[in-house]
């Protein structure tokens, strides 16, 4: 089964390569998904959700540009496996060419996924086994001090 997830906040954890790794927190079905990134990757979220443009176009979007430009849509972007601590996702996109739906599945990095997903306002969507596998209670979640 699949959840509609939000994304609580971009913030500084603690992983096993020390503290000040940037996560971002997802929330779906109750729980909070904890996905470390890197830090071109948290600021480029952050600034998706605080709504401020770059000086330049960041990758994402300049993502988002060019699938536009080339009449697509970004539909949904699926956080769909947890593999050896390693997540994956998948964008889910269609794209319209005289009269023609095309429905188009591109591999991606969970990072870019949410990042795109923050852009254009799609769907951001977890699989029961990857909640299963890295969902932790909010409570274990103290914004105060720290994640």
């Amino acid at each position: 089964m699949e959840h509609e997830a939000t994304v609580e906040g971009v913030g500084v954890g603690v992983s096993e390569e020390g503290s000040g790794t940037p996560v971002v927190l997802l929330r779906a079905r109750e729980e909070i998904v904890p996905i470390f990134v890197s830090t071109d990757q948290a600021q480029s979220m952050q600034l998706a959700i605080d709504g401020e443009p770059f000086e330049r176009p960041l990758t994402h979007d300049l993502l988002v540009e060019m699938v536009a430009e080339f009449g697509g849509a970004i539909d949904r972007v699926r956080i769909d496996d947890l593999t050896d601590g390693t997540f994956y996702a998948k964008v889910d996109t269609e794209q319209y060419l005289e009269d023609r739906r095309k429905e188009m599945v591109f591999d991606a990095r969970p990072s870019d996924g949410i990042a795109v997903a923050l852009r254009v306002d799609c769907p951001l969507i977890v699989s029961d086994e990857v909640i299963d596998a890295a969902g932790r209670s909010p409570e274990e979640f103290d914004a105060d001090e720290g994640l």
